[in-house]
């Protein structure tokens, strides 16, 4: 009795381990698909959000904030961003498959069903809110305003040709949960880098937009690309300037000096040579261009690190 008790307990352990290694392949293929519908294989979208962030960040604390706000800000940023991907897909997810660039994502082709996405989209935004909560009582308030500016974004393509303005709001809701957890306030100098931000995001997706113009007017969604139309690089133009006017105001308000304004001067440069990619307006030359926009935001913020750190 005792050896049929002690051999049938083996055959269990092995069945669970062979099952295990039968379930490992399918739990890895899961995980690599719930990863592509957030968007973690293209971490572009994660340092155009991040960056602003952290510029509001450094200005809040005087270019020395704390570890604990820059862990809960950059994993906020990963985890909201990602969100908002889940969310996007969801509400595209009949329309990516008329576009070339988006019709192999996990949602449109059926890969990953809507109650995955939804199981994915509550663990992540739950893992946001439990860094918020380490925070403080501003803080926490913002982040539940920003709930419906996530929401409502990826629908607005619906209903109006700007819906880059509402992702600028939507991705800008940071800057003043920043300096909310930094200082206890929010004062003018974060509503400037919210401008900024603002029109940083249109800029960089509109350029974006300008790749599907074509697939977008076709299936009837809307965007600045198709509201500007011939008039695309002009009004691009004129926002450049105006970023980097905002940005020269909010400089002035920090007290932030020459390394900062010769980082404004790197982020012209940069401006120009977008401008010169997006001039034939060919979908790869506009896609290189909004992949290169990561590098202003990265020049802003090491300009505000250095003028910091050599003002110390």
């Amino acid at each position: 009795m005792i050896a049929r008790g002690f051999s049938a307990a083996l055959q269990s352990i092995f069945s669970r381990g062979r099952i295990a290694r039968q379930s490992a392949p399918l739990l890895h293929q899961r995980l690599r698909l719930y990863a592509r519908l957030a968007r973690l294989d293209r971490p572009i979208g994660i340092f155009l959000l991040l960056w602003p962030t952290l510029w509001a960040l450094w200005v809040a604390a005087g270019g020395i904030p704390s570890l604990h706000l820059i862990l809960v800000f950059t994993l906020g940023v990963l985890l909201t961003r990602s969100a908002g991907c889940v969310i996007n897909d969801y509400a595209d997810r009949n329309f990516d498959r008329h576009v070339a660039r988006t019709r192999d994502r996990p949602l449109t082709t059926g890969q990953v069903t809507g109650l995955e996405a939804y199981y994915l989209l509550l663990a992540m935004l739950t893992a946001a809110l439990l860094l918020v909560v380490t925070t403080n009582r501003l803080t926490i308030l913002l982040a539940f305003a920003a709930i419906p500016l996530g929401g409502c974004y990826p629908f607005m393509k619906r209903y109006t040709y700007l819906p880059q303005f509402f992702m600028g709001l939507a991705f800008g809701w940071g800057i003043p949960m920043a300096f909310a957890a930094q200082t206890g306030t929010v004062p003018p100098i974060a509503w400037l880098l919210f401008i900024a931000n603002i029109l940083y995001a249109m800029i960089y997706d509109t350029i974006y937009a300008m790749v599907d113009r074509e697939y977008d007017m076709k299936i009837g969604i809307k965007s600045a690309a198709i509201l500007f139309a011939d008039a695309d690089r002009h009004i691009i133009g004129i926002m450049q300037a105006m970023l980097l006017a905002v940005l020269f105001l909010a400089g002035r308000k920090a007290d932030l000096g020459v390394w900062y304004n010769s980082s404004l001067g790197i982020v012209m440069g940069l401006c120009v040579y977008h401008q010169s990619l997006i001039r034939k307006r060919l979908p790869e030359d506009c896609f290189r261009a909004f992949l290169h926009n990561n590098w202003i935001g990265a020049a802003v913020f090491a300009g505000i690190v250095i003028d910091y750190v050599l003002k110390y």
